[in-house]
């Protein structure tokens, strides 16, 4: 038997020891000089220098390792890039709470109280891109205060769309919706909500129900002019709408109308650091489940997050500051100046869809594309309403629109100057079809010397031409004997154009009636 001592043992662990390191040794590869610092060549594109120069000034390391200066330097950057970001995605929630702010500046603040605009909607309200030529009726739904909302339209009501907190859409109503504009009564239903609810109306039942997934919901009708007139309009939604919580359907409170027609108030967004406390309210006052993960952590990123109280301290707010502004900035560009080329609806033509290549939801390309971030900004930066209604193909129904932010020769439009617009003969709308001019600082309506900065076929009596069609001039001055299809414009002023028509028919779409271009009168 043969001993083995332990000293033995220990000398027998170390040369296997030198054995395994000289067979691993770490060496460079034959002819290859390694990255000093290391035992083999480093790839480039996996290193970090000592000094970056960037658009944010230089940027320190050692080792790969940020100095502290560069470090504060980065932190500031990513906070401001997400400011910007929040801003750009929130527009849509920021822009319905901000609609809610205006309902409630004159008055309404319950769902049994509605804003109409009697006489139609002037310039005087501050409200992005609405018409001049359909009678409003707003109401702004809380399902958290009355749970599920029953609303009644009347027979005849033009198209009506219910959208949630963050702009999207619900249900349609009146002639693009279910009861296909011969009146009937809606239930918006929270999404969540786990009580007995009627039978729908396609099972027997008595309402048309929705699903909400926000507390808060913008309920918007249009009435038709009557002999160029809103009275019938606003009758019938005085005498016809009703809204009240299901729970009080056998003794429904009564509704309460404010006329919002000639009052300078406000539904539009902030672009400044109040933006972000628009847009805190919302995250506060909806379900948790209302803005998906990614979004939510991207508001939680800087500061707002729900139950908690949003209080940046001064350096984040002098970054969120300058984030809103950048954002503000790149909206206006997207929107006024898009690159897009499936925006234009005819080649080499001034004149934009609202949606660009996306649908109503902003999916783009059949979903290839995904969500189009841009075309969402556009869309939600500039216009209300958001339904299928406005983009797909619903021939004698609801409605269309192309806008346009420049003239025949790409420049933008100046207000001391004089234009032309050609509105050919046989214009494929069933109910009207009209120009309106906006502010590109408000996206409202131009404030001028008139109260409507617009021309409806329908409302307005205009000069036709021999031809069947219809030229429309915008300027500082009515040019002699054209008074009648004059819009005025505001020198030192820009402005903006959208065409509509209500109840589109088939020469639209197929693009065999084409509306003119809006031309410089030299």
């Amino acid at each position: 038997m043969k001993i083995i001592r332990k000293h033995d043992l220990v000398a027998a662990a170390l040369a296997g020891a030198l054995t395994f390191t000289a067979a691993h040794a770490q060496t460079a590869a034959p002819g290859v000089n390694p990255t000093l610092g290391f035992n083999n060549k480093i790839p480039e594109k996996l290193l970090t220098p000592d000094k970056v120069d960037s658009p944010i000034g230089t940027l320190n390391f050692v080792d790969g390792v940020p100095t502290d200066e560069t470090t504060k330097k980065l932190y500031d950057h990513l906070d401001f890039l997400r400011g910007v970001e929040v801003f750009l995605n929130f527009i849509p929630a920021a822009s319905l709470e901000a609609m809610r702010l205006g309902n409630a500046e004159i008055g309404a603040t319950k769902s049994n109280q509605a804003v109409i605009m009697d006489q139609l909607l002037d310039s005087s309200p501050l409200f992005l891109t609405g018409n001049t030529d359909t009678v409003y009726c707003s109401v702004i739904l809380d399902l958290e205060t009355d749970g599920p909302t029953v609303v009644e339209v009347p027979l005849g009501s033009g198209p009506g769309t219910v959208n949630d907190a963050f702009f999207r859409f619900v249900i349609d109503m009146g002639a693009p919706g279910p009861d296909q504009g011969k009146g009937g009564k809606y239930l918006i239903a929270p999404a969540g909500y786990k009580g007995a609810l009627p039978k729908d109306k396609k099972d027997g039942g008595e309402y048309f129900i929705a699903r909400s997934p926000s507390n808060v919901n913008w309920l918007i009708l249009r009435g038709f002019l009557v002999d160029g007139k809103p009275d019938a309009a606003s009758k019938m939604f005085r005498e016809g709408v009703k809204v009240y919580p299901l729970s009080k359907a056998s003794n429904p409170p009564k509704m309460e109308f404010f006329n919002g027609s000639k009052m300078p108030f406000n539904t539009i967004h902030a672009n400044n650091f109040e933006f972000y406390q628009e847009l805190d309210h919302v995250i506060q006052k909806e379900p948790l489940d209302l803005i998906e993960p990614e979004l939510r952590g991207l508001a939680a990123s800087i500061g707002i997050r729900k139950g908690t109280p949003f209080k940046p301290d001064e350096r984040m707010k002098k970054i969120l500051t300058d984030a809103v502004a950048v954002g503000n900035a790149t909206a206006r560009a997207v929107s006024f100046r898009g690159r897009d080329p499936r925006s234009a609806i005819y080649p080499n033509s001034q004149w934009k869809s609202l949606f660009g290549g996306a649908d109503y939801r902003f999916i783009d390309d059949d979903g290839i594309g995904g969500r189009n971030l841009d075309a969402r900004t556009v869309y939600y930066y500039g216009y209300t309403v958001n339904t299928p209604a406005m983009a797909a193909k619903l021939i004698g129904r609801g409605s269309q629109y192309a806008v346009s932010f420049a003239d025949s020769s790409d420049r933008p439009f100046d207000g001391a100057k004089t234009y032309r617009l050609s509105v050919p003969a046989n214009a494929p709308a069933k109910d009207f079809w009209s120009v309106v001019l906006y502010d590109p600082q408000t996206r409202s309506e131009l404030q001028t010397s008139q109260p409507f900065p617009s021309k409806n076929n329908k409302r307005d009596k205009l000069i036709v031409n021999a031809d069947g069609s219809v030229d429309i001039y915008f300027g500082p001055k009515a040019p002699a004997g054209k008074e009648a299809n004059w819009v005025a414009s505001v020198p030192n002023k820009g402005w903006f154009a959208i065409f509509r028509l209500y109840g589109p028919l088939e020469p639209w779409f197929d693009k065999t009636w084409r509306v003119g271009e809006i031309e410089e009168v030299k």
